[in-house]
């Protein structure tokens, strides 16, 4: 009983560093201070999500830096209010990254820097609707001009890893920082110019943050990414059905934040999951029978057979909500 509580107070003393951002059109803003009430509430709720999480899962030894949380209060979306837990620490975020070309793909549609053709669109709804890492592949070959194959000289290498480097300069010139999105997604492993532009440790993978991802998915459910009409689009092949039990530790509805909403009318659900040997993510945007609208995104390392994780901290969420000013 003595170690259960210092754990516990370990925890809670480990929460209380967390803080609260806001955020609107996805730029960090100073809060007012008539919404500071609402954004502690706000964090002492994903505090408690945290808690009961890591305490759920402490016989299967989940640690604390191997989960972390962002939470997106989407009440009023010209307001929207955040909160996490290690929102900012990086992570490799298996096939969510997907959800970062799909925006890229979309603003490059815009500006007509690439064509929209039958093949392009057939591989956006494969990335995200399957999670197919070759149409994920192809995406970023055209997008960013490069195609993977045998080992290049050094300055052709060079030159090459900066086009790999397009869709990373169009987030960073939107704000986004603490991301690296320019490694295609495989079944398997990397070869040849995609494998030497990884790095020989790995040091070039993806990473993605809570706090990032959850802002991109905030950008496109409130019609904010590229132009409304585009982020509609995004939404349509973001849409889950989250209905029915589903034993695929891959489905995106039914094996991640969806199951938290399993037996629940009238909810709605869009999504993006990553999952590896190691890793298990979801970012999900929900709009509630009771007017509640929330993204989550909730990553998580080391456990990624563990399906009951990111939902245990949904379900908090969910409940939770409700209690807010």
């Amino acid at each position: 009983m003595k170690l259960k509580s210092n754990l516990t107070l370990a925890i809670a003393c480990f929460l209380s560093i967390s803080i609260c951002l806001t955020a609107s059109g996805g730029e960090s803003t100073q809060p007012p201070s008539d919404i500071i009430e609402s954004e502690r509430t706000l964090q002492s709720l994903v505090d408690q999500a945290t808690r009961t999480t890591l305490e759920k899962f402490a016989d299967k030894n989940l640690k604390q830096d191997q989960l972390s949380i962002t939470l997106i209060d989407l009440r009023e979306p010209q307001r929207p209010v955040t909160a996490s837990y290690r929102g900012n620490e990086r992570i490799y975020p298996a096939s969510v990254v997907k959800l970062f070309y799909l925006a890229a793909a979309h603003r490059w549609l815009e500006d007509k820097t690439i064509a929209d053709t039958p093949e392009l669109r057939r591989s956006l709804k494969d990335m995200i609707v399957d999670s197919s890492n070759e149409a994920t592949q192809y995406i970023l070959d055209v997008v960013t001009h490069t195609t993977g194959g045998y080992e290049l000289l050094p300055k052709e290498m060079e030159k090459w890893q900066h086009q790999r480097n397009a869709v990373n300069r169009y987030f960073t010139s939107i704000g986004y920082t603490n991301i690296n999105v320019n490694q295609k997604t495989f079944c398997e492993d990397a070869y040849g110019r995609e494998s030497v532009s990884r790095g020989p440790k790995g040091e070039n993978r993806n990473k993605l943050t809570t706090d990032a991802t959850a802002r991109l998915m905030m950008e496109i459910a409130t019609g904010k990414s590229v132009t409304p009409q585009r982020s509609a689009q995004m939404m349509e092949l973001l849409k889950r059905d989250y209905s029915n039990k589903s034993k695929d530790a891959e489905d995106q509805g039914r094996g991640f934040t969806g199951i938290a909403l399993a037996g629940s009318e009238g909810a709605r659900l869009w999504s993006k999951a990553g999952w590896t040997s190691t890793t298990r993510h979801d970012v999900a945007y929900i709009e509630l029978p009771d007017g509640n609208k929330f993204v989550l995104a909730t990553f998580t390392t080391d456990h990624a057979n563990e399906r009951e994780i990111i939902p245990t901290v949904a379900r908090v969420v969910i409940s939770g909500l409700k209690d807010l000013r």
